[in-house]
């Protein structure tokens, strides 16, 4: 204490003058005194600071508490993560498709080895059933997601405001021209099949016709009642091959009606399948089918006798694509299939079937003595678009009287 004293400057006042005797009077003691209580309560307040520090350090268990809600967010928010990757692999999905039997089959069969958890149920049509069935679901979407169907109907669908938008991975890859405009993305391309008229050689040499390189060869008179086409209203093949006549006959003039009013008068009927012409041309069932390249040149590979011709004028075409239908419940596993649906290893399984690929990478394939690009006409999607509804119906009223029975 005489040191801490001290060093306040205490002592000296505590001394007398002229080297007597230091003696302490009442009023030094009283000095004293005061200063000795003055430092107790410095020393008191320096305590008094010592219990704050410690009060501090009595704080520290309710950082651990935050530090702990910390945690179970993170692991909260990694569990969710965890849970939505899992669900992003499992589950089962509604596919709509109008791509072919066989194609659905091998192509799924590749899928399934990726994602085994996954259970694809598809419904398999033509492009103008699959069409008018979402259409007819729009209230109470049924499909989880449209696989392989024309894009002609996906921007009818688009229109609807029915496809939720989805750019799925990898969609850069995709041609502008082969998707839709719009950021995300509401529709993606796979591929596109053209006009081709498929015609079996022996049957075709019994009717004395010339042959046939375009369009205008198919109202020959030896022809009359000898060839089959696709309806239109149920098929994408028929729909894509009427607007390439209407539009290369000129699509604001009467023209296109004209010519296929005298094409009406050789059509033996009108089958709901793209495919059917070219299968019933290989059979020998008809001399000329109006189908699709690709399944024209699968009766070739079958040994059919059959040849395929595009027309000189070009081929009307569409694509096949995809799209996320707008729901409540969109399944994770949708999008995963989406993803896949335009992978490096789902472009090479379509490219084994047709030779134009959205990504641009189609090469020479069999059947086509050239680029099948240059095959297409210069098709008006915007045009073909907003006149379907009053194409089919005029075709309706004006040819349905030679379709066949619908298939149950």
């Amino acid at each position: 204490m005489i040191t801490l004293v001290k060093k306040l400057g205490l002592a000296r006042g505590l001394g007398a003058a002229n080297g007597r005797r230091l003696r302490m009077g009442r009023t030094a003691a009283a000095i004293v005194m005061a200063m000795l209580m003055a430092f107790s309560m410095v020393a008191l307040s320096a305590c008094s600071s010592g219990d704050d520090s410690g009060a501090s350090d009595t704080e520290e268990p309710v950082a651990t508490e935050d530090s702990n809600a910390n945690q179970d967010t993170e692991q909260t928010a990694a569990d969710t993560a965890d849970t939505s990757a899992a669900d992003a692999e499992s589950g089962d999905i509604t596919i709509y498709t109008a791509l072919e039997d066989e194609q659905v089959q091998a192509y799924l069969e590749v899928f399934k080895a990726k994602y085994p958890n996954i259970t694809p149920n598809v419904v398999r049509d033509s492009t103008g059933v699959i069409t008018a069935r979402l259409i007819a679901e729009k209230d109470n979407p049924q499909a989880d997601l449209v696989w392989g169907t024309a894009a002609s109907s996906m921007m009818v669908l688009d229109d609807q405001g029915m496809l939720e938008g989805y750019s799925p991975e990898g969609v850069d890859r995709i041609l502008p021209k082969f998707k839709s405009d719009q950021n995300p993305t509401t529709w993606v391309g796979i591929d596109a099949w053209e006009t081709a008229i498929i015609v079996n050689t022996e049957e075709f040499a019994k009717t004395g016709a010339k042959p046939i390189k375009s369009y205008d060869d198919l109202l020959q008179p030896e022809l009359k009642g000898k060839i089959v086409m696709s309806n239109p209203n149920s098929s994408g093949t028929g729909f894509l091959t009427v607007n390439a006549i209407l539009q290369l006959k000129g699509k604001d003039t009467d023209a296109g009606w004209d010519f296929l009013d005298k094409l009406h008068e050789n059509v033996s009927q009108y089958v709901h399948s793209g495919s059917k012409p070219a299968k019933m041309a290989g059979a020998g069932e008809t001399p000329v089918g109006v189908s699709f390249g690709y399944a024209g040149i699968q009766r070739i590979k079958e040994g059919a006798p059959v040849e395929v011709i595009f027309p000189e004028e070009g081929s009307g075409w569409d694509l096949e694509a995809n799209a996320l239908m707008k729901k409540a419940d969109i399944k994770p596993a949708a999008k995963t299939f989406l993803d896949w649906a335009i992978s490096d290893e789902a472009m090479a399984l379509y490219k084994e079937n047709y030779p134009i690929i959205a990504t641009g990478e189609g090469g020479k394939y069999e059947g086509f003595d050239s680029d099948p690009v240059d095959q297409l006409i210069d098709n008006d999607f915007t045009w073909i678009s907003s006149n379907r509804e009053d194409i089919l119906n005029k075709w309706i009223e004006k040819y349905d009287s030679k379709s066949a029975p619908e298939e149950a």
